[in-house]
Parts: C-alpha cells; structure tokens; sequence
C-alpha cells in the first residue's frame, strides 16, 4: 500500500501560484511513476502533469503546459506541483496518484490515490 497526501491548496486570486505537495508513505516512492490530476465541480477528473520514477521525464496537459510545473524529490518522497499564471479554470480539487507500471495519463492506470485538495482560482 502507498499512502499519499496533498497539501497546498487554498485560494488564489488569478495570475497568482500555489504550490502543492504529495507526500507519499508505505512503500519505496521511486518504484512510482507519479501524477497530479483534477477534478472541477461537474466534470469528469482529467488529467495534469505526470513524472516518471526518477523524474527525469515530464508530461502535461496542453491546458497547464508552461503555466504548471511537476517535479519530485525521492529523498523526500514527496512530488511537487509549482502551479503559475493561475486562471479561474483551474478551479478544482487537485489529486497526486500513484502508478507502478505505466506511466499514463489515464487515471484508470494509477493504483494508488489522495484524498484531494482544493485549489480555488478567483477572477
């Protein structure tokens, strides 16, 4: 079992940044390729950013590429998303999962879950 948990969020006003971290337990947190996913009021979770086991590879979705920034630290076992330029569309709960083998961008690929926090973007 992997254990992880965000922190982070709170409210922003627009053009400003957050940074949020998962700090992961349980199980050797570089064995994980990681990702931040989200989730607004009304939509379906999509996909953010995602990093894989040593973090020398990054992923992200066109919304956030060059506002948003995904890295971690193994020492740490934490992952980290440096979120910038932000807009009221990036409202939403923030998740980071956790997945061993695949290095997706599709949730149905991560084992492993937080329980979310929430990013409010105001205009």
């Amino acid at each position: 079992q992997v254990q992880l948990v965000e922190s982070g969020g709170g409210l922003v006003q627009a053009g400003g940044s957050l940074r949020l971290s998962c700090a992961a337990s349980g199980r050797t947190f570089s064995d994980y390729a990681m990702g931040w996913f989200r989730q607004a009021p009304g939509k379906e979770r999509e996909f953010v950013a995602r990093i894989s086991w040593s973090g020398g590879y990054t992923y992200y979705a066109d919304s956030v590429k060059g506002r948003f920034t995904i890295s971690r630290d193994n020492a740490k076992n934490t992952m980290y998303l440096q979120m910038n330029s932000l807009k009221p569309e990036d409202t939403a709960i923030y998740y980071c999962a956790a997945d061993r083998v695949h290095f997706g961008s599709r949730s149905e690929e991560y084992d492993y879950w937080g329980q979310g926090t929430q990013v409010t973007v105001s205009s």
